[in-house]
């Protein structure tokens, strides 16, 4: 490395762990961070009417959780900088993991995905999001790096994968009639 990006990287890492220094100090997420969880809570919440309410219609959200979980077995369309995903992306990860939840834009599209189709069915969307966790579960291949924190472990994914979800619930409302 030399030394304007060893100065760039320290630069951005020293950054975001100031920024994080305080996530420290909150006790972790005590939910489990695991695909068995996450399938739970999300039969759980498909059977309470739920409704986006940020940018995103709830297709939206399924589509682009479901899209995630394929591209860690595929491959992401695009790219940070290796130099990003080294410094900046590994910083970011390794904060989140720590709170146990993360933080992101929640109508920021996954670079070089597909456009999220407004009038996509809510049913079939929730049903690729369901069969993508499913597939990560049983999945033995080689997992793909990810596109801002570089290569995860099957384990370290499985947790970004329900942070992910974890953060978007963020914007769904339920309905608690009961069914």
């Amino acid at each position: 490395m030399n030394r304007r990006n060893f100065i760039l990287a320290s630069a951005g890492t020293g950054v975001l762990l100031s920024a994080g220094a305080g996530w420290l100090s909150i006790d972790p997420h005590t939910e489990p961070l695991t695909i068995d969880f996450a399938l739970n809570q999300l039969d759980q919440l498909m059977q309470q009417e739920p409704v986006a309410n940020g940018s995103w219609n709830l297709a939206q959200v399924f589509t682009h959780c479901a899209q995630s979980v394929e591209y860690s077995m595929v491959g992401y369309p695009q790219h940070k900088s290796d130099l990003f995903k080294s410094t900046v992306g590994q910083a970011a990860f390794s904060l989140f993991l720590a709170k146990g939840k993360m933080t992101h834009p929640l109508d920021e599209a996954i670079p070089g995905a597909p456009l999220l189709a407004k009038d996509a069915n809510t049913l079939l969307a929730y049903e690729r999001f369901k069969k993508s966790l499913l597939d990560f579960k049983a999945y033995t291949g080689t997992l793909m790096p990810h596109f801002a924190y570089g290569p995860l472990s099957k384990a370290e994914y499985e947790a970004a994968h329900v942070m992910h979800f974890n953060n978007h619930w963020q914007e769904i409302a339920l309905n608690n009639r009961a069914t």
